[in-house]
């Protein structure tokens, strides 16, 4: 999910789910400015709604929020939220102290009771989007600290943990609405990997009914708020609810799969998108691989993000557990993306080493499966229903936001359209021109790719969408 801090879809679960969660009472407040002490403050309240638009979280930005805007780079106050915020609006301002009530997020609440809630899990970067759902695969944003947006059209080339799971002959899963952005890295676009993709709406459900789901399944929803298909990435301006129904479905369905004894499933944001977390971020972290960010601040990759909301359900978790710091591997470990790869790593035996120094560092999870003897007979098999937040439509017809315009910029990598793509068209579409777009670029790469399959080229060959479909199909090492 997107863009969403702890306290902001958490913290305020504290009060009446859980009070061992390190969330928020009401008394954790902002100054208007940080430069000046005696200021007016701003303090959380537990009344957020639909929020539109999405607040800043540019690395600059979260830099601001984090430090204060004159602040010492080395103490993380936590308390330029506010200030930040105003640069934007007034209302702003407002909007990120503002965190939901149990029963706006009603499907988080009854996981967060009956299963377990990392309450000190961080983004892997602070930065924005991509940058951090890179490290959740592959333990490195490859020195990014926002969009590349050449990088994107090439694919990022890393090793991931999906390389890993293959070489052991580990079965994987990506199960996608429209557009699988796990194909951000290459080698996700290997021939070898395209029948691992495979459209949600069409095989998720039967999978879990009959009981093959990959030992390692990847479920990523839909990006782009549309009318007929509304998003539930949980982005702003999305409506919250619609994540809640898409969390409640996967659930549901998972419940009743005859794997359910078998099954974990982990429920995460990639950054905080803005919204005020109480919490500092950690100062003391393993740069991945040597890489340094881009000019003018040639970030080292030394510090975490804002803490963002992790859920882990589970029939061997025990009810109302709260996890925070984790026990190693090293005494400066914290649970953050990278803690997904080292995980499966750990749980999966994996005979490759760890994917960067960032995964090998990172705290792992596997004891929150371990407490109970036997799988629980008692999780629920439905949650509850969900009242939309918002009174309106989806706006279809308004620009991209960043992270779509990014999601278009990977549909023109794998369409063989980045030598003429010109980036003012992405700037003028529409969120439905861009979902159009981009679903219609994926169809036609994994078209592509299934022929190159047929025609028995070598499976870690990439399709080179220049040619298709008019020439023959062109394939790249």
């Amino acid at each position: 999910m997107e863009n969403r801090s702890f306290d902001h879809m958490i913290g305020w679960m504290q009060k009446s789910v859980n009070p061992l969660i390190n969330g928020v009472n009401g008394t954790q407040c902002n100054p208007v400015s940080t430069k000046n002490p005696q200021s007016q403050k701003i303090c959380v309240t537990d009344d957020a709604e639909y929020i539109d638009p999405n607040p800043g979280h540019s690395y600059q930005e979260i830099r601001d929020q984090v430090f204060g805007v004159n602040g010492s780079h080395e103490i993380p106050s936590m308390t330029g939220f506010v200030e930040q915020a105003l640069a934007m609006s007034t209302e702003m301002s407002e909007a990120v102290m503002k965190g939901f009530k149990p029963k706006a997020v009603p499907v988080y609440a009854s996981l967060v009771s009956e299963f377990a809630i990392f309450d000190r899990w961080f983004a892997s970067n602070p930065a924005s989007t991509q940058p951090n759902r890179l490290f959740v695969y592959s333990g490195t944003s490859y020195g990014s600290t926002n969009a590349d947006k050449i990088q994107i059209f090439k694919g990022y080339p890393q090793k991931t943990i999906f390389d890993s799971l293959h070489e052991d002959g580990i079965d994987f899963g990506i199960y996608f609405q429209a557009v699988p952005t796990t194909l951000i890295y290459r080698n996700l676009r290997k021939l070898r990997y395209i029948p691992k993709f495979h459209q949600f709406d069409l095989t998720f459900k039967r999978h879990a009914r009959k009981g093959i789901l990959p030992n390692f399944t990847v479920i990523e929803p839909r990006y782009f708020d549309l009318i007929d298909l509304p998003a539930n990435d949980d982005h702003p301006s999305h409506d919250v609810s619609n994540g809640q129904k898409f969390v409640k479905e996967v659930y549901e369905t998972l419940r009743s799969s005859p794997q359910w004894n078998q099954t974990l499933l982990v429920i995460t944001y990639d950054e905080h998108g803005g919204f005020f977390d109480h919490v500092p971020t950690p100062m003391k972290v393993p740069n991945p691989d040597g890489n340094i960010g881009p000019a003018p601040y040639y970030f080292k990759f030394d510090r975490l993000g804002v803490r963002v909301p992790t859920i882990m359900v589970s029939p061997w978790i025990k009810k109302g557990t709260v996890v925070s710091s984790p026990d190693g591997p090293t005494p400066s470990s914290e649970y953050e993306h990278s803690s997904i790869p080292a995980t499966v790593k750990k749980m999966f035996n994996l005979s490759s080493d760890f994917l960067t120094r960032r995964d090998a560092w990172a705290g792992t999870f596997e004891q929150v499966v371990g407490e109970l003897t036997s799988p629980r007979t008692d999780c629920p098999e439905m949650l509850p229903e969900v009242t939309p937040l918002r009174n309106t439509s989806a706006k279809e017809g308004r620009r991209l936001t960043e992270f779509q315009r990014e999601v278009v910029h990977l549909a023109v990598g794998l369409n063989g359209e980045h030598a003429s793509f010109n980036e003012e068209t992405s700037q003028k579409m529409t969120v439905r021109e861009g979902h159009e777009y981009a679903r219609n670029a994926v169809s036609r790469f994994i078209r592509a790719s299934q022929e190159a399959i047929k025609l028995d080229a070598p499976e870690s060959a990439i399709v080179d969408m220049m040619s298709f479909p008019t020439s023959e199909l062109v394939f790249n090492p």
